[in-house]
């Protein structure tokens, strides 16, 4: 039996320019500043990626492989908790597609191949909101928002 799944697409418009977008989705000592999390990989198609808590505890909360990366245009990656890595049926896909627009970014972020249902997509339709928010607030002002040291409200 086919499980169901679900997408969670995300569209925003940041004051950057493209390279300074995918940088800042790739580049770990940037993505801790708006994120609390860094994103570490060498970025090449098949190699691994985590995304590990910023600080002292550096717990690795996601993981997956490289799809795909054409900077400053396009990544695509897998994602999957560390305990569910060995399931391939537990991991879903991300891509980040990033496109000049006039004077600005144009950032679309698409959530896909997600259980429908699950707790990985109702965390995802909570937290790529506030990520993104973060990500547009640190580039436009050198701040991302103080969203991820906080308990958060229900």
């Amino acid at each position: 039996m086919a499980r169901e799944t679900t997408s969670f697409v995300y569209v925003t418009y940041i004051l950057s320019t493209p390279e300074k977008v995918f940088e800042a989705i790739a580049r770990p000592e940037v993505t801790r500043r708006y994120w609390g999390h860094e994103n570490v990989s060498d970025w090449k198609p098949g190699s691994s990626w985590e995304h590990v808590r910023a600080g002292d505890e550096r717990t690795i909360k996601v993981v997956g492989k490289v799809v795909e990366a054409t900077p400053p245009s396009r990544l695509v990656i897998t994602w999957a908790a560390p305990g569910q890595v060995a399931d391939p049926a537990n991991h879903s896909r991300v891509t980040f597609a990033i496109e000049d627009y006039e004077n600005m970014v144009r950032l679309t972020v698409t959530h896909d191949e997600l259980e429908a249902g699950s707790e990985m997509a109702k965390t995802m339709t909570r937290g790529w909101p506030a990520v993104l928010s973060s990500l547009k607030s640190f580039l436009e002002t050198g701040r991302g928002l103080d969203i991820f040291g906080k308990p958060k409200a229900a």
